[in-house]
C-alpha cells in the first residue's frame, strides 16, 4: 500500500495549509505562475546560500535571434562537467533566480560547473522557444567549454519541467549533430504531453496535478495540444528512437504524476541501448527535494545525483 514519507508528509501539510482554498481551473496560467513563482521565491529566501561559488552573467543569441540569458556558476576546484541547467516551473514559470540556490549547492557540492538558462515561457513564448533556448546553451558551452572549464565534459540537468527540457535538447543535439553531450541528468521529468489521468492511490499525494500538468502542456503547445503530431522535440515520450541519446540518470517519486511517464522512458532509452540509471523513491510526490531539503528522501537523492555528476 502507497503511503507517503513520514517527513515529507510535514512538509506536504505545510504546503496544504498555505495554499489558496480553490486550486486555479485548468488553462489559468497566470495564476498558476503567480503561486509557483512565489512559492519558488520563499523556498530560495529560506534556502543557505553559499557564496565561495564564482557567478558570471551574460547573453547569447538563440536560434531566431533571441537575446538568451545565461548564468555560468563556477566551483573553486578546476571542474570535470559543465553542466546546462534548465529550470522547473510547469513550462509556464520559474527562473534563474528561483533556482539560483540550487545550481550554487550543486556546483559547491558536485565540483562541476554550471550553466543556468533562463529560456522564455509558455504561452507568451510558445514551442520551440523554450527547447531552442536550451540548445543555444549546449551550444555555447560546447563551444566555451575549453576555454572556460579546460577539459570539461557537457552535460544536460534539469528538474520537472527542466528535465522534459533537457531530455528534448538532448533528443534536438543528437539529430543535429550537436556534441557530444555526456549525460542527462533529468529529475522527476515532465516528458509526455499525453498524461491526463493520475492513479487513483497516487492522486492524494500529488503536488503537480493533471489540471496543473494540462496547461503547462496547453499554454506550450497551443493548438497542436492533444493532437496526434506533437513533435518528439516538444515532447520526448513520441520520439520513435531514442537511439545514441547520453547516458542518462532518471529519478522520479512513487507519488508523483510523472512516475509511470519517468519510468517508461528510462525503460525505452534501455531498449534504444542508452546507459539508464533509475531511481523511484517511494513515499515522494513531486518536488520533494525543494520542499523538505533536510529529510532523509531529499538528502539521498542529493547525495546520489552529486556523485553522478562528479563522475561525469
Amino acid at each position: 500500500m502507497l503511503s507517503i514519507d513520514n517527513e515529507l508528509f510535514e512538509a506536504v501539510g505545510a504546503m496544504a495549509a498555505a495554499a489558496p482554498p480553490t486550486p486555479p481551473a485548468v488553462r489559468d496560467w497566470k495564476t498558476r505562475r503567480a503561486n509557483i513563482d512565489a512559492l519558488y521565491g520563499g523556498l530560495a529566501a529560506a534556502a543557505a546560500h553559499d557564496d565561495r561559488v564564482e557567478v558570471v552573467d551574460f547573453t547569447v543569441p538563440s536560434s531566431d535571434g533571441h537575446t538568451l540569458p545565461l548564468r555560468l556558476y563556477k566551483p573553486s576546484n578546476v571542474p570535470n562537467a559543465l553542466v546546462v541547467h534548465v529550470h522547473g516551473g510547469g513550462l509556464i514559470a520559474g527562473s534563474v533566480e528561483g533556482y539560483d540556490h540550487v545550481c550554487r549547492r550543486y556546483v559547491s557540492q558536485a565540483g562541476v560547473a554550471m550553466i543556468a538558462v533562463d529560456y522564455r515561457l509558455a504561452p507568451e513564448a510558445p514551442y520551440p522557444a523554450a527547447v531552442e533556448d536550451c540548445v543555444a546553451a549546449v551550444e555555447w558551452a560546447i563551444e566555451h567549454a575549453a576555454e572556460r572549464v579546460p577539459g570539461a565534459r557537457v552535460a544536460l540537468m534539469g528538474d520537472s519541467a527542466g528535465g522534459g527540457l533537457a531530455a528534448a535538447t538532448a533528443l534536438v543535439c543528437r539529430d543535429r549533430g550537436i556534441g557530444p553531450v555526456a549525460a542527462q541528468i533529468l529529475v522527476y521529468p515532465m516528458l509526455d504531453d499525453r498524461t491526463a489521468l493520475a492513479d487513483p492511490a497516487v492522486e492524494p499525494f500529488l503536488t503537480w496535478s493533471v489540471a496543473d500538468n494540462a496547461t503547462g502542456w496547453q499554454a506550450y503547445l497551443g493548438d497542436t495540444y492533444g493532437a496526434d503530431n506533437v513533435p518528439p522535440s516538444a515532447s520526448v515520450a513520441r520520439a520513435d528512437s531514442l537511439h545514441d541519446l547520453p547516458t542518462a540518470y532518471l529519478e522520479v517519486g512513487q507519488l508523483d504524476l510523472f512516475c509511470a511517464e519517468t519510468v517508461a522512458y528510462a525503460k525505452r532509452l534501455m531498449e534504444h541501448s542508452v546507459a539508464v540509471h533509475l531511481s523511484v523513491r517511494p513515499g515522494a510526490f513531486h518536488g520533494f527535494d525543494q520542499f523538505a531539503p533536510d529529510s532523509r528522501v531529499a538528502r539521498s537523492a542529493f547525495a546520489d545525483r552529486v556523485v553522478f555528476l562528479r563522475n561525469l
